[in-house]
C-alpha cells in the first residue's frame, strides 16, 4: 500500500537560523531515500513569498503562505521577528483551527506565540531566549526541555533539536527502524525525546555547581524581580553566610553576590536584545530598584550600557536586516 505524502511547510521569517531549517529537512528527504517512497514533501513559506534571507546570509526562494494546504507548519525565524500582516496569524489559527499541526524551532517560537495559538501547550525555549521569552509572555508555560511535542503544537529548542523533531515525524510515519537508519546517516548519536533538559554552556550552568552552591543558586534566581539576599539564602540552607561564601569562590572564583550579579546581567541583556521594554522596567526584572546602578552593573559585564547594546544590535539589523544573533 502506497504511503500518504505529508506535507510540511517551513514558514520563514527574515534572518531566520539556516541551521534549523537544514537540520529538518534533511533527515525528512533521507527518509523518503531510504523507504523508496514520497512520505514527506516540504515547501518554504513566507508571509508574500519572494526572496528571504537567512542568518547566514544566504538567498531562500519561497511561496506566499496560504493554499495548497499542509499538514504541518514550522515556523523559523528570529525572536525578534514580527508579523507584516494580520492575515499571517489569522491563517496560523484558522491552520490550527482546522486540524493542522503547528509547530516552531528556536527563536520561531516568539512569533507562534504571537499568532496566540498554542494554548496552554508547553513550549521548548532555547535558553539563550529564556529570560526574554519569560519577560515577553509570563503567563505560558516555557520549558528547558530540547523537545515539547504535543498533538498539535511541537517546539524545538535550536537545530540539533530540530533533527530529532525530524525524526519523530519520521518514526510516526514510517516507524523507529527507518528513524534509526536516518540518524545512521548523518551520524546523530541518538533520538532525542520530550524528557531531555538543554544543555547549557558549564559556567553558566548551575547544575555544574557543587549541590550546595546549586541550591543557593536556585534559591536567589526563584523571582529575579525580588530576589533574595545572600544571608537570606545561607539561612534557608541551614548555613553561614560565610559558609555559602567558600563554597562560591571554590567552585565559581566568585562569591555568591557576584555570582549572582553576573545571573542577573545575563538575564537582562536578553531582554534588552530580543524585547522593546524600556530600560527601567528590564532593571525591575532582574532585581534593580535603581536603573543607574542597573546601567553601571550592565557596563560593567559587557562594556556598553543596556542603551547602547541595544542601540548597536539595532542598527545592525537596520543595516544588516538581520537579527543577532540567531540560532
Amino acid at each position: 500500500m502506497e504511503q500518504a505524502t505529508i506535507s510540511v511547510g517551513f514558514l520563514l521569517f527574515h534572518g531566520f537560523p539556516m541551521a534549523c531549517l537544514t537540520s529538518m529537512i534533511e533527515p525528512l528527504r533521507a527518509a523518503n531515500e531510504i523507504s523508496n517512497t514520497r512520505t514527506f514533501a516540504w515547501r518554504l513559506l513566507s508571509e508574500e513569498g519572494g526572496t528571504l534571507t537567512a542568518s547566514a546570509h544566504v538567498d531562500f526562494e519561497t511561496d506566499a503562505l496560504g493554499a495548497p494546504g499542509e499538514d504541518y507548519i514550522f515556523v523559523l525565524s528570529s525572536p525578534t521577528a514580527t508579523f507584516r500582516t494580520s492575515a499571517t496569524p489569522a491563517h496560523l489559527r484558522a491552520f490550527h483551527r482546522h486540524g493542522g499541526t503547528l509547530g516552531a524551532v528556536s527563536g520561531g517560537v516568539f512569533p507562534l506565540v504571537k499568532a496566540q495559538v498554542v494554548g496552554a501547550h508547553r513550549i521548548a525555549v532555547h535558553w539563550c531566549y529564556r529570560a526574554a521569552f519569560d519577560a515577553q509572555f509570563p503567563d505560558l508555560a516555557a520549558s528547558d526541555q530540547v523537545l515539547e511535542i504535543a498533538d498539535t503544537v511541537m517546539t524545538a529548542a535550536g537545530a540539533a533539536a530540530a533533527f530529532d523533531l525530524a525524526l519523530h515525524l519520521i518514526e510516526d510515519r514510517l516507524g523507529p527502524a527507518i528513524a534509526a537508519e536516518v540518524a545512521c546517516w548523518f551520524q546523530h548519536p541518538m533520538m532525542r525525546r520530550g524528557d531531555v533538559v538543554q544543555a547549557i554552556p558549564v559556567a553558566e550552568a548551575a547544575t555544574a555547581l557543587p549541590p550546595l552552591a546549586a541550591r543557593a543558586v536556585a534559591l536567589m534566581t526563584a523571582d529575579m524581580a525580588n530576589p533574595i539576599t545572600v544571608g537570606q539564602a545561607a539561612a534557608r540552607l541551614g548555613i553561614s553566610p560565610r559558609h555559602m561564601e567558600r563554597a562560591f569562590k571554590a567552585a565559581t572564583g566568585l562569591g555568591p553576590t557576584r555570582y549572582f550579579r553576573k545571573i542577573r546581567m545575563e538575564a537582562a541583556r536578553q531582554i534588552v536584545l530580543y524585547t522593546n521594554d524600556p530600560i527601567a522596567k528590564i532593571a525591575g526584572q532582574v532585581g534593580y530598584g535603581s536603573t543607574q546602578t542597573f546601567a553601571k552593573h550592565y557596563e560593567d559585564a559587557f562594556g556598553m550600557t543596556p542603551a547602547q547594546d541595544r542601540k548597536r544590535i539595532n542598527l545592525y539589523r537596520v543595516e544588516g536586516n538581520l537579527p543577532v544573533p540567531s540560532l
